[in-house]
């Protein structure tokens, strides 16, 4: 998980861990390979940068830019990464996982967000997580666990990460958490939360993550290859809902595509526009920007699993992962940006801050060129 091992062990995911694959499908879309530069600067502490600086001074791997459904721009500056190659992409996984859920409550597989986890999941009842809803789960608002510690080795995620890895019962480590506030009334981000959702889902649908995700979502987006999760090693072998999927960054910009398109791709209604909306409105007040904590930057409120960004009175908001994988949305504009990278630790509040100045200022160029685009043919 170090650099520069580390580029290879996130395009390589499946070679460490057993895997599942989500299948594309039988119609998909060829995205055409651009060579056409961005050329777009960006001011940080008074300094200008250009995107070449941007993939440097934040290791980025794989880099694709979508403006109203069109790949404008795409470059691979990382050691294994090419427009093929599956990227892993650690919490990201999180925000797909949302878009599963929503089309489970599309189809009334799910009858409603204020349903009770234990209607689903009997086995948790008794634990932190009776009497949480699947949509506290949604908006890491359970009240179930502790802050999520990456250095503390007894902390709830570490003992749940040690179970992935060891082949140890992940079940008995959610059962284990306690609660820590009442349900709804905090912001704990908290990946064991999304492993319940996951598994409410997968409850209530009766199939796999694997198998739902494919079916009702990748092999209907158009997109150019298989997916897959990795799985725990317990002997169910499990997906892990917050954190183990894995996509080329096309693909990945094309699920930024579907969100900034109202939950339509291709002419398909895939999830409904009122649950792409509830992804960028944080209205409560424990949600929105600056409210999250001290562990998170005041440009992120929390939605529905994503991550709002402040800016403008603008609708944008952002899926996150780990080591710096971003899927920026910018419905407004139409705009989506895939960045994958290798950071050296897991979190950066100075790479994110620099990550997110470059993005919002790909955007506004983006912008700028459709302005002056119409008022040249005006």
């Amino acid at each position: 998980m170090q650099r520069p091992t580390s580029e290879w062990t996130f395009t390589h995911m499946n070679r460490l861990f057993p895997s599942t694959t989500v299948g594309r499908g039988v119609s998909y879309t060829r995205s055409g390979r651009l060579t056409m530069p961005l050329e777009v600067e960006y001011q940080l502490d008074g300094r200008t940068y250009d995107l070449g600086h941007l993939h440097r001074r934040t290791y980025s791997t794989g880099f694709v830019v979508l403006h109203k459904g069109n790949l404008v721009h795409e470059s691979y500056p990382g050691l294994f990464a090419g427009p093929g190659v599956r990227f892993q992409l650690f919490s990201l996984t999180k925000s797909i996982t949302s878009i599963l859920v929503g089309i489970a409550l599309d189809n009334r597989m799910i009858i409603d967000v204020s349903d009770m986890v234990t209607q689903y999941l009997p086995n948790l009842a008794g634990t932190a997580y009776d009497g949480v809803s699947v949509e506290h789960l949604l908006d890491m608002t359970s009240g179930a666990g502790t802050v999520e510690s990456w250095t503390d080795p007894e902390s709830d995620i570490a003992r749940f990460t040690d179970a992935i890895f060891t082949g140890g019962s992940l079940e008995a480590v959610v059962r284990s958490v306690a609660r820590f506030a009442r349900p709804g009334a905090a912001f704990n981000y908290s990946t064991i939360d999304t492993q319940v959702l996951g598994w409410v889902l997968e409850a209530a649908s009766g199939t796999s993550l694997a198998e739902f995700a494919s079916r009702w979502l990748w092999s209907r987006i158009g997109a150019d290859h298989d997916a897959y999760y990795w799985l725990s090693r317990e002997s169910g072998r499990s997906a892990i809902g917050g954190g183990s999927f894995n996509a080329t960054v096309r693909d990945l910009a094309r699920i930024g595509q579907l969100m900034s398109h109202g939950g339509a791709i291709g002419g398909q209604r895939i999830v409904s526009r009122a649950w792409v909306e509830r992804s960028w409105r944080d209205v409560e007040p424990h949600l929105m920007a600056g409210a999250l904590g001290r562990q998170q930057p005041d440009h992120y409120g929390y939605a529905n699993h994503w991550w709002t960004v402040t800016g403008g009175g603008r609708h944008t908001f952002a899926a996150l992962g780990i080591y710096g994988q971003y899927l920026y949305v910018d419905p407004d504009a139409d705009i989506v940006i895939a960045k994958c990278s290798a950071w050296p630790v897991e979190e950066d509040p100075h790479l994110d801050r620099e990550t997110v100045v470059a993005l919002n200022a790909v955007v506004r160029h983006l912008e700028g060129m459709d302005a002056f685009a119409a008022a040249r043919s005006g």
